[in-house]
């Protein structure tokens, strides 16, 4: 998927979750609803994506997604342990077969020698479990964003895959 357009991947995404009947939902905090915006910007989204939550603050991601005061307090909102609650959280509150979820420090600023900018976690919930996968981009606000993006969508598509390859488990 290296070097393939993230429109042209996020037409694939589209093209196998219709073919396979599989609906998708997301849960953005440095992303801002980009993940969103790219699976609506092409017609027919409505067919496979049931929503997303733009959970920028904590507390948002609290009230929105059910992410845990305590797992906030003791990992940070950029933390494998977040990535997987705002991608249950959004999987349980829409009904979605599968929900993506992208927390970072997309930059210029809030990084932390624990956590430097670039710094992105991008998980997928299913029935069956959540996987979660770190990044540290090297690039702009913006090159970060698009990057935790393009993983997001990437891992979506190999969570179809994988349901079509198990016959709807994965």
């Amino acid at each position: 998927m290296d070097g393939e357009p993230l429109s042209q991947l996020v037409e694939r995404l589209q093209a196998n979750c219709l073919e396979r009947g599989v609906s998708v939902a997301t849960a953005e905090s440095c992303t801002g609803g980009l993940v969103a915006k790219l699976i609506t910007d092409l017609a027919g989204s409505s067919g496979y994506f049931r929503g997303g939550v733009v959970s920028y603050a904590d507390e948002a991601k609290t009230r929105l997604l059910g992410v845990a005061e305590d797992q906030l307090a003791a990992h940070g909102a950029v933390s494998a342990q977040v990535a997987r609650s705002m991608a249950s959280g959004a999987l349980s509150r829409t009904g979605a077969d599968l929900a993506v979820a992208v927390t970072g420090v997309a930059g210029p600023g809030g990084g932390s020698p624990a956590k430097p900018v670039g710094l992105s976690y991008v998980a997928v919930a299913t029935a069956e479990g959540v996987e979660v996968r770190r990044f540290v981009w090297t690039g702009d606000r913006a090159a970060n964003r698009e990057a935790s993006a393009r993983a997001a969508v990437e891992l979506l598509l190999e969570c179809v895959s994988a349901r079509a390859r198990t016959g709807g488990t994965a």
